[in-house]
């Protein structure tokens, strides 16, 4: 029996004696299927061939990322907090040596995952550092490998430690969320967001998509539920879901006008 991971979105999925015969998150209209047609590997495959790249993204914020790049190419985020340490989305390789960089670091006290794209072998993770998950009840469906370990919370905001604060602005996935970290920029605040809301290559803007890969847009209603939801916080950067992408200063403004300039021209 393997826990076989789709090599599009890098899910790992639960055991079984052949791969799975579809994987749902990839058929559905945010993702896609590569022209070649479904594949799976394994995570001792992938471990064979492939490596983490661990390096701070800031004091505190520890980006970790596979190469040669797999899946989606999204990087995780280890918050080191004194409560805990947080680890911000997941993928889907896990080995010694990025498990021992993490110890070293005072391990896991839990993972929060963006949306259903970068669940990827987060089972793997929390199982290895004793760890919880928190995920969004209105992505519960998306869950492929299940464990008892996870959380599903409910609402527009739940409370962590130190401050830290989940947020569903919904958007990409009805259960999107973004992590808010008070402590962040020296105390002005930050925002993890995945690609919830997407960092884009002119770093004073970010942007907002149903689908990446298929350019579905939002509409009116979605980009006013995100400008809502995040607007009690503060915070001066956003740091998204691939390496350098990040906004680092004036982060708050760049997402209001940012905004503007969509809702401007999906109006037109």
């Amino acid at each position: 029996m393997e826990n076989f991971i789709c090599t599009q979105c890098g899910t790992q999925f639960a055991e079984s004696a052949e791969p799975p015969p579809r994987c749902p998150i990839c058929e559905d209209e945010r993702q896609f299927v590569r022209h070649t047609g479904q594949e799976w590997t394994t995570l001792k495959r992938l471990a064979a061939n492939h490596h983490n790249r661990i390096e701070e993204e800031a004091p505190l914020l520890l980006g970790i990322g596979t190469e040669p790049e797999f899946a989606i190419g999204q990087r995780a985020l280890l918050l080191q907090s004194p409560g805990g340490n947080l680890l911000w989305d997941c993928i889907s390789l896990l080995n010694d040596q990025t498990a021992a960089e993490i110890d070293a670091r005072g391990g896991l006290r839990a993972i929060a995952i963006s949306h259903p794209h970068y669940y990827s072998a987060m089972v793997e993770w929390i199982e290895r550092f004793d760890a919880q998950i928190f995920l969004h009840a209105a992505d519960r469906a998306w869950v492929m490998r299940k464990t008892r370990r996870m959380q599903f919370w409910e609402g527009s905001t739940v409370s962590l430690w130190d401050d830290l604060t989940l947020i569903n602005p919904g958007g990409h996935f009805e259960g999107g969320t973004v992590l808010h970290w008070p402590a962040g920029a020296n105390g002005r605040g930050a925002l993890l967001t995945g690609d919830i809301v997407q960092v884009v290559q002119d770093h004073r803007y970010v942007s907002f998509m149903r689908s990446y890969p298929n350019l579905i847009p939002h509409g009116s209603a979605a980009i006013h539920r995100i400008l809502k939801t995040i607007e009690p916080f503060a915070f001066e950067q956003i740091y998204g879901a691939w390496w350098n992408a990040n906004v680092l200063a004036d982060a708050k403004a760049a997402v209001a006008r940012s905004a503007k300039r969509y809702l401007r021209w999906i109006a037109r």
